[in-house]
């Protein structure tokens, strides 16, 4: 039985010694001004949760780079989300911040930040969606940060937020990200928290030779994120993990070619038979978490399968997959999959059971509401769960989970479908 592991997630439990070597302070830090002085956000009271996002959603999920992790334990994200949401702020998750956009959660800022391979001299553009969190994380690992944010009112917050907290080394800029910075190019590094459908001209013309580019490219939502190294004046491509991020503005949003259909909602790679370039990571799910893995042996449906690990009750063990669905038009999801058990525990709560659930989403994704299909089959054969969800009017997209959920054990999916019925 061969086994490949295609998570980003790499299972180291303990917080990996965050040495200081390397690792500089922001640059109000080392030029403090009397206008906006530098907090102390070590010892603040959103610390210790800090500390625990770090150890046990960061470095546990595979991050190593010691500079990212402590700037990830130092950057106060619950400064760049609304009051509302900053008990939410340093769980793994994205956070709405208005105007359709989001806040990427933790681990994956920090996986973007390490792929970066950031250093002290480096001048990096980076393109966000508002918030201003993935320049503040940079702030402290590179010489100067170049920040473009997509939207007005949320871009005005983030300079302001920036600059209040003292980050004297961040330029920032409200603008189309697709057409880059270049009165300010080239850059050493660019990384995009935002997909267009293919790799925005500019931003290649705008990047030193042998600089680095990490951003997610693709559908709406089937998009991978890739990294990017230019040589002789050409990208040369590596395909790291299948993302989800809020699309680019601009032109690159209005050429996309492909565009999404949430009249008909689907799943792409149901059974896990298609995977990236040269790895065995399955195309269109992303951010695993825990011990997932492809199994090549006695699949229902072709060739490979999923199985999903966990040990400790309450901790995640699961994939997502984003999709189009437009609420007005479909009133249903019929759910089905093929589900193995080869051994199962509790979690920490009894609601902490394996199954299938999809967070539905309105169009400006300040509104959401989760239902679950739950398991009902136990035993060690593979069997057939089906169920079915009511959608709800407002919804616009949604997001599918499948795993563990907080229990404990062994279970093995293959073949997850969805099938919708229209609205009389």
């Amino acid at each position: 039985m061969l086994r490949h592991s295609f998570s980003t997630v790499l299972l180291f439990y303990g917080l990996l010694a965050m040495s200081s070597s390397g690792f500089s302070q922001p640059a109000a830090a080392r030029q403090p001004q009397p206008s906006a002085p530098r907090r102390n956000f070590s010892a603040d009271r959103y610390a210790n949760a800090r500390e625990r996002m770090v150890r046990e959603d960061i470095a546990a999920s595979g991050v190593t780079d010691t500079r990212v992790l402590e700037s990830m334990r130092l950057t106060p994200r619950h400064e760049f989300v609304a009051a509302s949401q900053r008990p939410l702020a340093y769980f793994d998750m994205s956070l709405p911040i208005g105007e359709r956009q989001t806040i990427s959660g933790p681990f994956v800022v920090a996986y973007m930040t390490e792929q970066l391979d950031p250093k002290p001299t480096d001048r990096v553009l980076e393109i966000g969606t508002g918030s201003g969190y993935q320049a503040a994380v940079l702030s402290p690992l590179v010489g100067t940060v170049y920040s473009i944010e997509i939207h007005q009112a949320l871009g005005r917050r983030a300079r302001a937020t920036l600059r209040r907290l003292g980050y004297t080394n961040v330029v920032t800029k409200i603008g189309d990200g697709f057409m880059g910075w270049e009165e300010k190019g080239p850059f050493d590094k660019i990384i995009v928290t935002c997909s267009p459908e293919e790799i925005p001209l500019p931003l290649i013309d705008q990047l030193i030779e042998d600089g680095i580019m990490i951003i997610p490219v693709g559908e709406r939502y089937e998009q991978t994120l890739v990294r990017l190294q230019k040589r002789a004046g050409k990208l040369e491509r590596t395909d790291l993990v299948p993302s989800l991020f809020v699309p680019m503005t601009g032109q690159a949003e209005e050429r996309r070619a492909v565009l999404p259909n949430g009249a008909q909602p689907r799943l792409a790679n149901s059974s896990f038979e298609e995977c990236l370039p040269d790895s065995e990571t399955p195309t269109a799910w992303y951010y695993g978490r825990q011990e997932v893995f492809l199994e090549n042996n006695t699949s229902p449906d072709g060739q490979r399968h999923l199985l999903l690990k966990n040990s400790e009750p309450g901790r995640p063990s699961h994939i997502f997959q984003g999709f189009p669905i437009d609420g007005r038009s479909v009133r249903e999801l019929k759910i089905s999959y093929r589900v193995r058990v080869l051994e199962l525990g509790s979690g920490r709560i009894p609601a902490e059971k394996p199954g299938v659930a999809i967070r539905f989403f309105d169009e400006r994704r300040t509104r959401s509401t989760r239902l679950v299909a739950p398991l009902r089959i136990f035993n060690s054969d593979w069997g057939l769960v089906t169920s079915s969800i009511l959608v709800p009017t407002w919804s616009r997209e949604a997001i599918l989970q499948v795993g563990l959920m907080g229990a404990t054990g062994q279970i093995e999916f293959d073949e997850i479908q969805i099938i919708s019925v229209k609205r009389s």
